[in-house]
């Protein structure tokens, strides 16, 4: 029986069983999981808030229930199979970071990201960090097909007294927030910057693949100290689309929402059909090359995992 009466709290961590949840006093505890959780279908991740028991001496000891998620960050499970692997919940907001050099941005890389928040129904931001490695007007003109999408951009640096880390700072502040994207682009040296007292381990980049070591194994949950917390994922080679339909994938594409009702046909593709208001709007310059070739990629991916399922 429970002692006490319960206390809620998030999950940070979990590992080898054990799960670290910090408590609405402030405390972090290391809890187990009752074993009817282990045997039911919702399985426990990083960001659920949960009600805690109490042991012997009235501390929280055990996880005695899952409360209902407002959202969640979901990715197919490793190896291809069929179903979903929850990284974190609770997520408010997704911030998809990249380096504007040392790795190189590939744009078609951020649009899949993009396109897995937006299959969450997740508010998304893009951060462009390193920029005093190059040219600012470079950054703004390789990513001006997303801020036309609607896409907030912040351009970053941990040198030169930081640049941009305000504003990515106030955007952060009270929201739980997914952070995600290649190795290698400073997520870790950019967190550190704007929350020293986070401690975040720093990779170093590989010069001979130019890609980044990955430093981070599974998803942990930071609390921020002026309100919030950041969920540090695994990097890009981790995640996979999953359970989007191929009919799906336009709607995660903003530009491409005020469109797709115009279309002639009902279950227009949108890459060759006549009558097709997202071709014209391409044709016309409105909506954006790269990002309609992104699309036509993800879509015939989709397609093609339809036919291995």
């Amino acid at each position: 029986m429970p002692r006490g009466p319960l206390m809620r709290g998030t999950v940070l961590s979990g590992t080898g069983g054990v799960w670290r949840v910090l408590g609405l006093d402030g405390v972090t505890y290391e809890c187990a999981l009752r074993g009817r959780l282990k045997q039911g279908g919702l399985k426990l991740a990083v960001g659920d808030e949960v009600e805690l028991e109490r042991g012997d001496r009235g501390e929280p000891t055990a996880i005695a229930s899952i409360l209902p998620r407002r959202s969640k960050l979901a990715r197919r499970s490793p190896g291809g199979a069929r179903g979903e692997r929850i990284v974190a919940a609770n997520v408010d907001q997704v911030v998809v970071i990249f380096a504007l050099v040392k790795p190189a941005p590939n744009p078609r890389m951020l649009d899949r990201f993009l396109v897995i928040a937006e299959a969450n129904e997740l508010a998304a931001r893009i951060v462009v960090n390193k920029v005093d490695l190059a040219s600012i007007a470079d950054a703004e003109a390789l990513f001006a097909d997303h801020v036309r999408a609607g896409y907030p951009l912040h351009l970053t640096s941990t040198k030169d007294g930081g640049r941009g880390l305000e504003p990515l700072h106030d955007a952060l502040q009270g929201r739980t927030s997914a952070l995600t994207g290649p190795s290698g682009v400073g997520k870790s040296s950019l967190m550190n910057a704007l929350y020293p007292g986070l401690r975040l381990r720093v990779g170093e980049i590989s010069e001979s693949v130019n890609k980044g070591r990955h430093t981070t194994v599974g998803a942990l949950l930071h609390p921020l100290p002026d309100g919030g917390f950041v969920a540090d994922t695994p990097g890009l080679r981790e995640i996979g689309l999953w359970g989007l339909e191929p009919s799906e994938l336009a709607h995660c594409f903003p530009e491409f929402r005020p469109l797709t009702s115009l279309c002639r046909f009902a279950d227009c593709t949108h890459t060759v059909e006549p009558g097709c208001e997202v071709l014209d709007a391409l044709s016309r310059g409105e909506v954006s090359a790269t990002r309609h070739e992104s699309y036509v990629r993800l879509r015939q991916e989709l397609e093609e995992a339809a036919r291995l399922w």
